[in-house]
């Protein structure tokens, strides 16, 4: 019998293949193909099926991953999907985002003893999408729907992925949005190379046709209190992610053209998917013909970059004030961002902006890594005497993100907060101070990864069911 797996020594790590870079810097299509059926299989044959899967225990999911690789090296496809979705609300959406380099295939065993990872999202990427087209993913069907029903407020990954573990037990979940479209930040925050739009929008509509409700356009605190929404349903899931951006506290911060990235990323999502944008239009937020500089490093700061590539911008900058070693996002994201003509400014910190009444220049300082401090990563430090401009028309900020206040917003002083502006919840149960309330998400860890997010949304579930289950047997007994 031929041997089905092992064979990363004979056959060498490929992944699909990539547009070239002049080609899919005209459009915000996705840039890696796919894998057709005979590669899928023969990657996944790589596997060394270790005793111990460093792959999934890195996997903030805990993906049951040398076995849909197994499963998908044998060709038994339906099975590898299944296994595949049993631990993840959106396998096709951490197969495209996921910073597998730094989680799943950053700890392959195989990658560890030289030869070349496994190319675990493209595969993940490959079982969902052929799932999909066979039209293996069906609707959720309930057979005795309960009479609870919860409330989520988000509908971003934590929230979507909440919703259908709920439903899959028969709650009915209606899904309470600010946006006009569900997904958050998988719709309007990263952009279609990366993530298409209609894998969200696919994905919604499947949850749509399950019965689970979707109110848009709704504002804890202005449409409805928390309050009123706590009396309607049994139960409470906050999931809103964090979207305040981190300031920069510098002189000449006030002038005109400097932009916080998610108002810049969500004007090209929007006018991607059709919807007329002013502010883009106008020019305001459109990078065509400028001298870009983004400040930060991360992932979001890499979609900053290549969306003002596409959008055909004279020159894209990228300042961090450490080095590329030290880089937070993924290095897969700054390798393709580097392809595309983005100029990496390493070591460096904006000091002050200039300007009459726009931007006109940024005075930047030279850093050197000094000693680690508390995190372990080595401190930035600026040099004397160093600094130098940089000539641009249009600033990202690209920092991170802090959460709301929510307790204002929502009209509920009563909800406590940490520190940090996050949501205080019971580390087990995820339930907040507030009685059948419970958080999932960033909104509850800072800002994060999507795959965190599922986890969590998965995890709230899983306590508002313990919670729901121990209500109804108190009101049984009281009745």
């Amino acid at each position: 019998m031929p041997k089905k797996m092992l064979k990363f020594v004979d056959i060498d790590k490929e992944n699909p293949s990539k547009r070239e870079v002049v080609s899919r810097k005209e459009d915000f299509n996705e840039i890696y193909k796919e894998f057709i059926n005979a590669k899928a299989k023969e990657q996944s044959s790589r596997c060394s099926q270790c005793g111990v899967p460093f792959c999934q225990v890195h996997c903030p999911l805990g993906n049951n991953i040398p076995d849909w690789l197994k499963l998908t090296a044998e060709g038994r496809l339906l099975e590898a999907y299944e296994l595949s979705q049993s631990t993840n609300n959106m396998p096709e959406v951490c197969g495209r985002i996921c910073p597998q380099d730094r989680l799943c295939e950053g700890n392959c065993v195989i990658e560890q003893s030289g030869h070349g990872t496994v190319t675990i999202g493209s595969i993940e990427k490959y079982i969902t999408e052929n799932a999909w087209e066979k039209g293996w993913i069906k609707p959720i069907k309930i057979k005795n729907e309960k009479k609870q029903s919860i409330g989520i407020v988000g509908a971003g990954p934590a929230g979507l992925a909440a919703a259908e573990e709920l439903r899959k037990l028969g709650y009915k979940v209606s899904i309470y949005d600010r946006y006009d479209r569900p997904g958050g930040l998988l719709i309007y925050g990263i952009p279609n190379f990366k993530l298409e739009k209609y894998v969200v929008e696919r994905r919604t509509k499947l949850l749509r046709e399950s019965g689970i409700k979707f109110i848009q356009n709704f504002e804890v605190g202005r449409d409805q209190t928390l309050d009123q929404l706590r009396k309607k349903h049994d139960a409470i899931l906050i999931a809103t992610g964090v979207y305040k951006a981190r300031q920069i506290e510098i002189p000449g911060n006030d002038l005109k053209n400097i932009f916080p990235a998610m108002e810049f990323l969500t004007a090209s999502n929007k006018k991607g998917l059709g919807d007329k944008v002013s502010l883009f239009d106008d020019g305001t937020l459109n990078a065509e013909g400028k001298d870009v500089v983004v400040i930060g490093g991360g992932d979001t700061a890499m979609d900053c970059v290549r969306t003002a590539v596409r959008q055909n911008a004279k020159s894209v900058k990228c300042l961090y004030r450490r080095d590329k070693a030290n880089m937070p996002g993924s290095a897969r994201e700054v390798a393709n961002a580097e392809e595309e003509g983005v100029e990496f400014v390493w070591l460096s910190s904006p000091k002050e902006f200039l300007g009459e009444n726009k931007i006109e220049k940024i005075i930047v300082d030279k850093i050197k890594l000094g000693k680690p401090d508390e995190s372990g990563r080595r401190k930035p430090d600026i040099q004397e005497n160093s600094e130098f401009d940089i000539k641009t028309d249009m600033v990202i900020k690209s920092l991170g993100f802090d959460p709301e206040n929510l307790p204002k917003l929502f009209n509920s002083v009563e909800l406590q907060i940490t520190k940090w502006g996050t949501l205080k919840t019971n580390f087990d149960t995820m339930e907040t101070n507030l009685s059948g309330v419970f958080a999932a998400g960033d909104i509850i860890r800072g800002a994060s990864l999507v795959v965190w997010a599922i986890k969590d949304g998965r995890d709230a579930a899983t306590s508002i069911k313990k919670f729901l289950e121990k209500k109804e047997i108190s009101e049984k007994k009281v009745a």
